[in-house]
């Protein structure tokens, strides 16, 4: 046994210094230092392991169950952090990375809306009947309507003010949240629910173009929808599959109880809802205020396109931070595999 301490009692000793230094300050700690407290923590387990089953020296085993101990909790109990640097957090990454890891989910749900978006369009295009069902009785814009009379509403409101447009602003967040948490709360009953309800939501945005671009209005009326649309309809196609993956849930939990994969399932989709609201408020906000302002039609294109790019570069800094964070943890497995084969 006294060759067992010599041997790595190096090992215990830096992984006392590291908890050490950790307790006064936990900013002390560089990232490869962290990674290496997680790593002489899983080793020095094992020596407790071997101490506790091999040899009856209680003092050495109580020492090493005190640095166990203190480590775990340093590891695995997150420190303490104020309710802004959270939200900081999670603006920067939280959210971002968390559509990465259901991203198929959401592109499942971006692909049933375009499929309805498309089915209505051509169907409209072929028969103007079909719109009529889809289109909200009393509005003028249906099938036949004139080009001066669907001008006129894509340019009213305009000349609103000020409290007129954040009463509008709220009723749009009220209601666009409404369809969002039927979207992602349906998702439950096997996501049936859902789809229909991503291909319906679809089906109106197809029928709605097709009226406008056989009046021959067709680069105003995306200049009109597509600055608000950008994070409107990213927002329901998140909500969409954040219902998707509590269908998947119920149906197919996998090798664990359905109600642990509802559960993960569940803590995932309400991290992305946190998101998905602050999307719907900026919506809101663009719709009411920017959609019914004075800007030229070029000028809301180009809006729109920066809001695309935007989004764009955000998910995809969630890929790539999700991608780095599996990187280390193979690696960390690689050193504990190494680890463990070298005290065999």
């Amino acid at each position: 046994m006294s060759g067992f301490v010599s041997r790595n009692k190096p090992v215990w000793d830096q992984l006392e210094h590291l908890i050490q230094r950790y307790r006064k300050s936990s900013r002390g700690l560089s990232p490869e230092e962290l990674r290496q407290l997680d790593v002489l923590y899983r080793q020095t387990t094992i020596h407790l392991s071997q101490v506790s089953t091999r040899s009856s020296d209680k003092q050495l085993e109580d020492y090493l169950n005190s640095l166990v101990s203190a480590a775990h909790g340093l590891i695995y109990l997150p420190p303490r952090r104020s309710m802004w640097l959270g939200l900081v957090t999670f603006l920067r990454e939280g959210f971002a990375r968390s559509i990465a890891r259901n991203w198929k989910f959401h592109c499942i749900s971006a692909a049933l809306m375009t499929f309805g978006a498309l089915l209505a369009y051509i169907t409209s295009v072929q028969d103007p009947e079909a719109a009529y069902a889809l289109m909200p009785q009393g509005d003028v814009r249906q099938p036949g309507a004139s080009k001066e009379q669907l001008l006129q509403v894509l340019r009213s409101g305009r000349n609103q003010g000020g409290g007129e447009k954040f009463i509008f602003a709220s009723f749009l967040f009220s209601h666009n949240l409404k369809v969002g948490i039927l979207a992602l709360g349906l998702g439950v009953l096997a996501a049936i629910p859902t789809v229909l309800l991503m291909v319906f939501n679809g089906m109106i945005l197809g029928s709605f173009a097709a009226i406008h671009h056989q009046a021959g209005i067709t680069t105003e009326f995306w200049a009109w929808i597509l600055p608000h649309g950008v994070t409107e309809l990213g927002a329901i196609v998140l909500c969409g599959g954040c219902g998707l993956m509590l269908g998947k849930a119920v149906v197919s939990p996998g090798i664990i109880s359905r109600t642990e994969s509802l559960r993960r399932a569940g803590i995932e989709a309400g991290i992305i809802c946190l998101g998905v609201a602050l999307m719907l408020i900026a919506a809101a906000i663009i719709e009411s205020y920017l959609r019914q302002s004075h800007l030229s039609t070029s000028a809301r294109m180009m809006f729109a396109a920066a809001t695309a790019l935007f989004w764009g570069i955000y998910v995809y800094g969630g890929f790539a931070r999700e991608k780095v964070d599996q990187q280390r943890k193979a690696e960390l497995a690689a050193e504990l595999d190494q680890a463990a084969g070298s005290l065999e």
